[in-house]
């Protein structure tokens, strides 16, 4: 998960043209300490998001006739009211 995230780290935009080489002594820190300070803000920013899905195992999603689409819309909203972006 963390090469996940490192990835798009450094396919941001956000970053271009940032120095991305890693240190050949500590792999996991980079030689620029201006990259090393937005890598540490990007990890902060991922670890705080949580999204609580609405719980599948209501009622309200029809015991033996589980509504798939209703229960993927209810999910698509709350990612989005997290302040997310959801792909079509």
């Amino acid at each position: 998960m963390i090469d996940k995230m490192r990835e798009e780290f450094e396919k941001s935009p956000r970053f271009r043209g940032m120095d991305f080489t890693r240190s050949a002594t500590h792999p996991e820190f980079y030689d620029s300490p201006y990259a090393n300070g937005a890598w540490d803000g990007w990890q902060a920013s991922r670890a705080e998001l949580v999204i609580e899905l609405p719980d599948y195992t209501s009622p309200y999603y029809g015991g033996d006739h589980f509504d798939e689409c209703q229960y993927a819309a209810d999910c698509e909203k709350a990612i989005e009211a997290a302040g997310l972006k959801v792909k079509p």
